[in-house]
């Protein structure tokens, strides 16, 4: 995920959803004025692929990591759920991963070529790494992976929360794949620019194609910004196809990863024209 900080994009209601046709490219894109996750250095990148956990970790529940301090030492088990292109250049991924009790991302978590590629839909991994927020956004930080563990595998099924769009509860599904039912298409505009738009490239439409894309969505009267990450799903992906044919009004159901930017900011993996 990039996260450049723009201090106009603060004041953005964002929000984002829809359904890889594969995993490309989230995590998120290169672009100057995006939300992206903070960039730190990891340690070096593990040789081979472990079976099994180190016997010293104390691995966390997702209770007590979301318990533990900002900055805190945590070590957590969780099943992959999908993952963004791997950056070869310093050995790391970024990682969408969940269990039975809720959403963890991993950002630029170091592992080797051959990790990423075993680290397939469902597959059950062990992170170690430090406890970090960005902009709302809980994640690990200097994450990496300890093992790629052989024992269940696990894929989650979408949650709706379009009911909790708005609410107060709603972060407390931060990380999880989600699902979002009867959204509007609504209206995106540039600066200067009095046309609308179904769609931006960058959130401020300063991009072009390959860039993340964002999309305006009408819930209940109220307008939320969602986007494709384009390290998650590239501009050869389903999803990305389908947002660029959006229109202005089109009913729409939309499923991905909630992620949090200053509020609600999901990832979009899927989108469904409804009506």
């Amino acid at each position: 995920m990039k996260k450049l900080i723009s201090a106009a994009l603060a004041l953005t209601l964002a929000a984002t959803v829809t359904a890889c046709a594969g995993t490309t490219s989230s995590g998120e894109p290169e672009e100057s004025a995006a939300p992206e996750s903070s960039t730190t250095e990891s340690s070096e990148a593990a040789e081979g692929t472990p079976e099994e956990a180190p016997a010293e970790a104390a691995v966390m529940s997702h209770e007590e990591y979301m318990a533990a301090a900002v900055d805190d030492a945590v070590v957590i088990q969780a099943y992959v759920q999908a993952k963004q292109g791997y950056k070869a250049e310093q050995g790391t991924a970024t990682v969408y991963l969940q269990d039975q009790d809720g959403g963890y991302f991993a950002y630029d978590m170091k592992c080797t070529q051959e990790e990423y590629d075993q680290m397939t839909e469902g597959a059950k991994i062990q992170v170690s790494g430090f406890k970090a927020e960005w902009s709302g956004e809980v994640e690990i930080m200097d994450g990496q992976l300890d093992a790629i563990l052989a024992d269940d595998t696990f894929v989650a099924e979408p949650l709706d929360v379009t009911e909790l769009l708005g609410a107060d509860e709603l972060v407390n599904h931060q990380n999880e794949k989600v699902a979002f039912t009867g959204l509007t298409v609504a209206a995106s505009t540039i600066e200067g620019d009095e046309t609308e738009y179904a769609f931006l490239y960058n959130w401020d439409g300063s991009g072009t194609e390959g860039d993340d894309i964002y999309f305006n969505v009408e819930y209940n009267g109220e307008v939320y910004q969602f986007l494709v990450e384009s390290d998650l799903c590239g501009s050869d992906s389903e999803v990305y196809g389908a947002v660029k044919a959006l229109e202005v009004g089109q009913a729409i159901d939309c499923e991905g990863f909630l992620y949090w930017y200053e509020g609600v900011n999901p990832h979009i993996t899927s989108v469904t024209v409804t009506g």
